[in-house]
């Protein structure tokens, strides 16, 4: 169903103009948006992104150039600026629709006014799930999810809890501790009574974060099955502690842990979150 006129599109890019641009081809082709309410965020990329959006995105597209690289989340602040719609679509690059079913989140919107974020349904390109609806962690979850020991069965059994498996059953709605931020639909006017994402977070939790936000505001954190968003997925925080990305993920959890909750065993909950 044609979205258009209901939602501004974020795209934040580094990097990645080819990926960026077969996003963008996709939004317009399905009419999930008009294109001057989609957004481009190049932020600072070294390479020629820039210009080559300059001279290819399709007109009406708004681009937008961050002076410096400040993260994932400040681009994406910077790039709600210019937003004016109720609702905004956040998207990673490495994203494709294949169908446009964003009309059930507007309606999700429309109708509960508690919900101030809803997560899609994120798929690789082979169709499986990536369960994008999560948890709060505990410190036992985050060992199970970046070592070895996340392939022993116990912790396997406290993964599938956190990745929130058994909520997928069902077609409607359903509560979600956090999403991911590589896809999801926002209530504009909440993201900006919340200050935005924390930019403090260059890279990785500041959707964990958000999320977190929300819920403490008052409002609901919902995932929306059947509502598909293809992810090519490059897992980077998955890489070694040592690793470039492997220290923004580290980084970025003593952050989310000097402002929330997080025990060492029992995953806090939604109650629990606050410190």
């Amino acid at each position: 169903m044609n979205t258009q006129g209901r939602l501004n599109v974020i795209i934040v890019n580094y990097g990645t103009p080819e990926l960026t641009q077969a996003c963008v081809a996709s939004l317009l082709e399905l009419e999930v948006a008009l294109p001057e309410d989609v957004v481009v965020v190049d932020n600072a990329s070294p390479d020629d992104s820039y210009a080559r959006f300059r001279a290819s995105l399709p007109a009406g597209i708004r681009l937008l150039r961050a002076a410096c690289n400040r993260g994932f989340g400040s681009g994406v602040n910077f790039g709600m600026a210019a937003c004016r719609r109720d609702y905004v679509l956040v998207v990673n690059p490495d994203t494709r629709f294949t169908e446009n079913r964003l009309s059930a989140v507007l309606e999700l919107l429309d109708t509960r006014t508690e919900a101030g974020l809803v997560g899609l349904d994120l798929q690789y390109p082979d169709g499986r799930r990536q369960y994008s609806a999560r948890r709060f962690y505990s410190w036992l979850d985050i060992l199970g999810r970046r070592t070895a020991l996340g392939r022993m069965a116990p912790f396997r059994a406290r993964l599938a809890h956190h990745l929130m498996v058994e909520a997928w059953g069902g077609d409607g709605a359903f509560d979600a501790e956090w999403v991911m931020g590589t896809g999801f639909v926002v209530r504009r006017e909440m993201y900006e009574a919340l200050g935005g994402m924390d930019e403090a977070y260059f890279l990785y939790m500041e959707d964990v974060d958000l999320c977190a936000r929300t819920w403490q505001a008052g409002y609901r954190v919902l995932c929306m099955p059947g509502v598909t968003l293809v992810h090519l997925h490059q897992r980077q925080s998955a890489a070694g502690p040592m690793s470039g990305a492997g220290r923004h993920h580290l980084r970025s959890l003593l952050r989310f842990r000097r402002k929330f909750h997080v025990p060492f065993s029992l995953p806090p909950g939604i109650s629990g979150i606050s410190r």
